[in-house]
């Protein structure tokens, strides 16, 4: 096979006819990737890059944040042991680079682009900081790069934020550089859930998009599953995450009708994952929390509006998972009104604030409204968490975690979040437990939600 050959000018763009020959450069051929620029190194992008760099590949690791990059140097960032050690192995290695210098995009082969995708208040897809990268990464791609997208996003986000500008820089896709989607499958916390395990969709603007893009990311897992287009591969990881969100809230809405039956809803659970097939189990809990879940769903439902069609059972979900928090105090109202007192003025601790066991993620944590809720009608609030030491609350106001509760402190404990490793003990002195978790059945005197 031969090269083709291209021009590149100084700056990074794509030759024009009038630049030099002395510039022109030789593209790769497939299977000579020796290094990768990982854009963002958040709970995805960080362990992306040490998956990588575990591969034997030079890594560029960007960030914006300074603050972060100290955190990672320091070794202070939140990640499962062996990602902890791999970091370790990391720092040491001449071949593993840390910076905020988005030129070093340049230096690389492949691009990973793993940058938060959030909403707005209006729960409207917040992409300033995907567009920013999206932005540098054209403004210092070189000819013969393979460029995966990896943030959840509406469909056609790859090919407007990426394709497109690469084109009017000169760029022809599929020919001189490469542009793909591949969605992120990190599961923050679970150790058993490895990036090598765990199969991940890619779909290219070509053919030869997906092939490169395949390339790099059989770096990072045993399985690789080609779509027909970058637009495939996005509402991929849509329907994914709303479908997570309708189970969740019917999850949830199932444990409200088993308690009006006094029935457990974990047994009913547990029985029906019993059947091998058609039945996914889902269970449970005080709220839905984390990037993904609360915010994805949102996405589609924005470019849904935009396209004048409705999604009444997502939307249905989306608005009953809204509605969890609320429902959690509601009923820590009742559990108090049971015991002849209110809200008001009653002494609350809410044990464990982020949004899932194990980790120290705060985003979107149901925790966070049952608090500012719990304040709003009047209640003395404080938490517990031994991995999350202050947190602000959406209302602006701060909290320092209770180092050692003890029961007989408060008149209303609320399990949220229950880390693994940690003696939950003391709580059973509480005269009054609320189990959001459904599963803290070392307190008898428990009420559930």
């Amino acid at each position: 096979m031969t090269h083709a050959v291209y021009a590149v000018s100084e700056n990074g763009r794509a030759a024009q006819p009038q630049d030099s020959p002395a510039q022109l450069a030789v593209l790769p051929e497939r299977g000579t990737l020796r290094s990768v620029a990982i854009v963002g190194l958040g709970y995805v992008g960080l362990p992306t890059a040490l998956g990588l760099h575990d591969s034997s590949l030079t890594v560029f690791g960007i960030d914006v944040s300074g603050h972060r990059l100290a955190a990672i140097r320091a070794g202070t960032v939140d990640l499962v042991a062996a990602d902890q050690e791999r970091l370790g192995d990391a720092l040491t290695d001449t071949d593993f680079h840390l910076t905020d210098d988005a030129a070093d995009v340049a230096m690389a082969d492949a691009v990973i682009i793993c940058v938060p995708t959030p909403l707005d208040r209006h729960l409207t897809p917040h992409l300033r900081p995907l567009s920013s990268a999206c932005r540098a990464v054209v403004e210092h791609a070189r000819p013969g790069q393979t460029i995966i997208l990896t943030s959840t996003s509406f469909a056609g986000t790859a090919r407007e934020l990426l394709a497109e500008p690469l084109e009017k820089r000169g760029f022809t896709i599929g020919t001189d550089i490469y542009v793909a989607f591949s969605p992120e499958r990190i599961d923050p916390g679970v150790p058993n859930h490895t990036q090598h395990a765990t199969p991940r969709v890619v779909g290219g603007v070509s053919a030869e998009c997906t092939a490169r893009a395949t390339e790099v990311l059989q770096r990072l897992t045993s399985s690789v599953h080609p779509v027909s287009s970058p637009e495939a591969a996005e509402m991929t990881k849509l329907y994914e995450n709303t479908f997570r969100a309708v189970t969740l809230a019917l999850a949830n809405e199932f444990a409200e009708i088993c308690g009006t039956m006094s029935l457990d809803p974990i047994e009913v659970t547990l029985a029906a994952a019993t059947k091998p097939y058609g039945f996914l189990a889902s269970f449970p809990g005080p709220g839905v929390g984390g990037h993904c879940i609360p915010c994805d769903p949102h996405y589609l439902l924005w470019q849904l509006r935009r396209l004048r069609r409705n999604a009444p059972i997502t939307e249905t979900a989306m608005a009953s998972i809204a509605a969890r928090p609320k429902h959690v105090v509601d009923r820590a109202g009742e559990v108090l009104s049971d015991a002849a007192r209110g809200l008001r003025g009653s002494r609350v601790l809410v044990v464990g604030v982020s949004y899932k066991p194990g980790v120290q993620d705060l985003r979107e944590s149901s925790a966070l409204e049952i608090l500012v809720e719990l304040k709003r009608r009047g209640a003395e609030v404080s938490y517990h968490d031994p991995l999350i030491p202050h947190i602000t609350l959406p209302d602006g106001s701060r909290l320092s975690s209770e180092p050692q509760p003890h029961g007989r402190d408060w008149d209303l404990a609320v399990m949220h979040t229950l880390h693994p490793g940690f003696d939950y003990q003391w709580v059973k002195a509480c005269p009054r437990v609320l189990d959001g978790t459904y599963r803290f059945e070392a307190v008898p005197h428990r009420a559930v939600v």
